[in-house]
């Protein structure tokens, strides 16, 4: 960490950002602009911003050695409080971002063991780059002056994106397999006819399930009922959801370690299969058929992950939370290679966000990328 920031990468950085506000940019992108100018500016190894939503926070951006904490759900209590989330809390500085009188998010630094404690200017800089994020937040009040309105056009226009979303994965199953007893019944032998009526009879339930959701859901704001939630063993769930998805999918599919001794998870347990198709099919999409797709399991103090990792394309470290916003998709050939509503992974962040989990990506080391989700402790 230099003794003084670089005010003159300082001063260049705060004039491209307000020419981008000027000019009507008020978005993630903006965001992500300041988060790396305040670690450039600082000579931290990492910068990152926390968005305040109601109840809980979110870190949305990040730069350098706090890219990992991207998607990270956390509650919003103080601004010391949350310097844990990007490393050592004693070597994290961090300030509240304000937009009028209510703290719309945080945004915090990280340094080295090796460096010294920053500063009074390195405060003065940190809060500078804070006002101009709160800046940001107000114009985006200004731009939505009919909130609530917007608000519930949105959640009806998503209430039937993810109705038809959810919906067409144990439909799509269904279809297959019954195709592949119309096709080749004789072929499949009397073991191949019993497990494709299985899995037909268990997606028919899941698909019951899903209408009787769907048809007692009342709530102006969209919801689609409630998530029925409970304890749940998790690598047995993950191994019966790998069972019944299709065929190509279910070959490419390793299994890593999935401990039988972990603690239960809590939550909603015929989620995880739709979360898994979603996460599987999206990483078959982005990789070469002879790539094989990992799937492992673990726990920690507090929650219980499970990861998908492929050998793809990857992901770029800007785009790891844009994937997961409503249509969002990926400009180049692998979007026309793989036409899509671009709604798969924003129903995945719904559906884990509901069980009061997180979900993100990353890009893997050595090329490809790797999803994982975050659900609680039982």
């Amino acid at each position: 960490m230099p003794d003084r920031p670089d005010y003159t990468a300082l001063t260049r950085g705060q004039i491209a950002v307000l020419d981008r506000l000027n000019a009507g940019e008020t978005g993630l992108p903006v965001v992500q602009r300041i988060v790396r100018l305040a670690e450039e500016v600082l000579g931290g190894l990492g910068a990152g911003f926390v968005e305040y939503s109601p109840g809980h926070g979110r870190v949305v951006a990040a730069s350098g050695t706090c890219v990992p904490a991207v998607g990270r759900r956390v509650a919003p209590t103080s601004v010391d409080a949350l310097n844990h989330v990007f490393g050592d809390p004693s070597r994290v500085l961090g300030v509240r971002c304000q937009a009028g009188d209510t703290a719309v998010g945080s945004l915090h630094v990280y340094f080295g063991e090796q460096d010294e404690k920053p500063g009074p200017a390195h405060l003065g800089v940190i809060e500078l780059l804070a006002a101009l994020l709160g800046r940001l937040y107000a114009a985006q009040r200004e731009l939505a002056a009919d909130v609530d309105q917007a608000r519930r056009q949105e959640n009806r226009d998503l209430w039937v994106a993810v109705t038809s979303h959810e919906l067409r994965t144990p439909v799509t199953v269904i279809k297959g397999y019954a195709d592949t007893l119309t096709n080749h019944w004789d072929t499949l032998g009397e073991a191949g006819r019993h497990e494709a009526v299985r899995v037909i009879g268990t997606r028919a339930g899941e698909l019951a399930r899903l209408v009787d959701r769907l048809l007692s859901a009342t709530s102006e704001d969209g919801e689609i009922g409630g998530a029925p939630a409970g304890p749940f063993d998790l690598p047995e769930t993950l191994r019966g959801a790998v069972d019944e998805l299709p065929a190509d999918l279910r070959r490419r599919i390793k299994l890593g370690n999935l401990p039988a001794e972990l603690p239960k998870a809590y939550g909603d347990r015929d989620s995880i299969a739709t979360i898994l198709t979603e996460l599987a099919t999206n990483a078959e999409k982005n990789s070469a058929p002879d790539t094989a797709i990992e799937l492992c399991a673990a726990a920690d103090g507090e929650t219980l992950r499970f990861r998908i990792a492929d050998r793809g394309i990857g992901i770029r470290p800007e785009h790891v939370e844009r994937a997961f916003e409503r249509y969002w998709q990926a400009e180049g050939g692998e979007r026309r290679r793989h036409p899509g509503a671009g709604l798969g992974l924003y129903l995945v962040r719904r559906l884990v966000e509901r069980q009061q989990g997180w979900v993100s990506l990353r890009p893997r080391e050595g090329g490809g990328t790797t999803a994982e989700v975050r659900l609680p402790r039982a």
